[in-house]
């Protein structure tokens, strides 16, 4: 989701005790966690902010074959690359004011683009072609977020908040399926105010989906049907503070929340956890790392992690 930047904060340090998730520099710790949040995140695991000085960053996506991260500045129209080893390096500019990424089937990068208002695919030579723009021959308004199922389907948001004055052409803001195998697009999810985050079970047997208006906070859950249809849509969870943005599931199902707090965390009857506090609105998240054991964050202006005791459902 592309908002306003804050101020970036200072890093800081996350401890657990008895109580669950308690943050050194602030009193506003989240609620009693069930189960313990050392079963969710490492004893002693501090929160690093790896990198700052960004404009407004968000779609952050784990490459196994680098062992680095990629994502965008929205709003300097670049996309990042940051390593362990190297730090931060521009891995593409301009990059049409990228905004969600992820990884297909064959590890190729899948990117929500606003300024292009496509959905692109970069090849392994690093050529980047459009996968796909049009709904009924008509433009989209601006992809926002993405993810790829097992069967190589892409599935994605388009909200307006990417739009920048440009006229709209497709009537709604619409949730789609798109199979490369047939070029087929379909609209899976019509009646979302402004739908932005996205991620399927581990199982694939349920799709997650973040509103994110001022009024509507909600994640909503949905059935998969085997023909790649969503039914049953009800009311998952409510993000108390900011808006659901970026999702991701571990491996047991626990669904992580970008928020405007930091990340919340949920059991998979929509419960609330426990929270990883950041002193930067969380715009994303994602699992990475030789293990996928790490949790990165892009918060604004700023790139964090932090070491967790689960695993990342999605690992490439």
């Amino acid at each position: 989701m592309h908002r306003s930047p804050r101020r970036p904060g200072r890093t800081l340090a996350l401890s657990i005790a008895a109580s669950g998730l308690v943050c050194g520099s602030s009193s506003a710790a989240g609620p009693t966690p069930t189960p313990p949040a050392s079963e969710i995140v490492a004893a002693g695991a501090q929160l690093q902010r790896l990198a700052s000085g960004m404009q407004f960053i968000e779609g952050p996506i784990w490459i196994p074959a680098s062992g680095s991260l990629v994502f965008s500045d929205i709003n300097a129209s670049e996309m990042k690359r940051w390593s362990p080893d190297a730090g931060l390096l521009t891995f593409r500019k301009p990059s049409n004011k990228a905004n969600g990424n992820t990884l297909d089937r064959m590890g190729r990068l899948v990117t929500c683009e606003h300024g292009a208002r496509r959905v692109s695919l970069t090849q392994a030579d690093g050529t980047v072609v459009t996968l796909v723009e049009r709904y009924q021959g008509k433009r989209f308004n601006s992809p926002n977020d993405v993810v790829v199922k097992s069967d190589g389907t892409i599935w994605f948001t388009d909200p307006d908040w990417g739009i920048e004055g440009r006229a709209p052409e497709v009537a709604g803001k619409y949730v789609y399926r798109y199979d490369p195998t047939s070029a087929t697009l379909t609209v899976v999810a019509a009646d979302f105010v402004e739908p932005n985050g996205l991620c399927f079970s581990p199982d694939e047997t349920k799709l997650y989906i973040g509103e994110s208006i001022d009024t509507i906070h909600n994640v909503r859950v949905f059935d998969v049907g085997a023909s790649g249809t969503l039914a049953n849509g009800r009311l998952f969870g409510t993000i108390d503070k900011g808006v659901p943005d970026g999702l991701r599931c571990d491996e047991q199902g626990r669904l992580f929340a970008a928020a405007r707090d930091g990340v919340q965390v949920f059991d998979t009857n929509g419960t609330l956890l426990t929270r990883i506090l950041v002193p930067e609105t969380v715009t994303n998240l994602c699992f990475g790392g030789a293990d996928y054991k790490t949790l990165y964050m892009t918060a604004t202006t700023s790139l964090y992690s932090i070491q967790l005791a689960v695993r990342g459902a999605d690992r490439r």
